[in-house]
C-alpha cells in the first residue's frame, strides 16, 4: 500500500512539473508609458524578478517612461529599498534585457539619440509587434 502511494504522489509530482514547465514563460515584455514613479518602479522591479528567474526581459518605453532612457534625467527614488526606477533600469541593462525607447518619443520630446543611456536604442515597430505577439513571452503594460 505505501509503495503504490509513493508511486502516485511521485507520479502526481512528476506531471506537475511537466506541466509547470510547459506553461513557463520564456521571458517577459514590458511597456511602461506612465509618467508616475512608483508604477514605473513597479514594472522594473517584476522585469528584474523575472530577469533573476533566468527569463528574457524586453522593455519598451513610450510617452513620459521615455524620460527614463534619457541619461541627463533623474527619477526619485522610492521607499523602502530608496532605489530608483532608474536605477533599477540601469541594473537590467547590465544584466542583459533588452531596452528600448518607441520610435515616436524622441522627435515629440524634441530630443535625438544622443541622450539615451547606454545600451538603449530605439525600438523598431515590427519587432516589438512580433515580441507581443510571440506566445512564448508573457506581456505587461504599465
Amino acid at each position: 500500500m505505501i509503495k503504490k502511494f509513493l508511486v502516485f504522489v511521485s507520479a502526481l509530482f512528476l506531471s506537475a512539473n511537466l506541466y509547470a514547465n510547459e506553461n513557463s514563460a520564456k521571458g517577459l515584455n514590458v511597456i511602461v508609458t506612465s509618467a508616475d514613479n512608483q508604477t514605473q518602479m513597479m514594472a522594473m522591479v517584476l522585469a528584474t524578478m523575472a530577469k533573476k528567474a533566468g527569463k528574457e526581459v524586453n522593455i519598451t518605453l513610450c510617452s513620459s517612461a521615455g524620460d527614463l532612457a534619457d541619461k541627463n534625467m533623474k527619477s526619485a527614488t522610492l521607499k523602502p529599498k530608496d532605489k530608483s526606477p532608474k536605477m533599477l533600469l540601469n541594473g537590467l541593462i547590465k544584466n542583459g534585457a533588452s531596452v528600448k525607447v518607441c520610435p515616436l518619443y524622441l522627435p515629440n520630446a524634441g530630443k535625438d539619440t544622443s541622450v539615451l543611456m547606454d545600451g538603449i536604442s530605439v525600438a523598431k515597430p515590427n519587432e516589438v509587434a512580433a515580441s507581443l505577439l510571440n506566445k512564448d513571452f508573457q506581456n505587461l503594460s504599465y
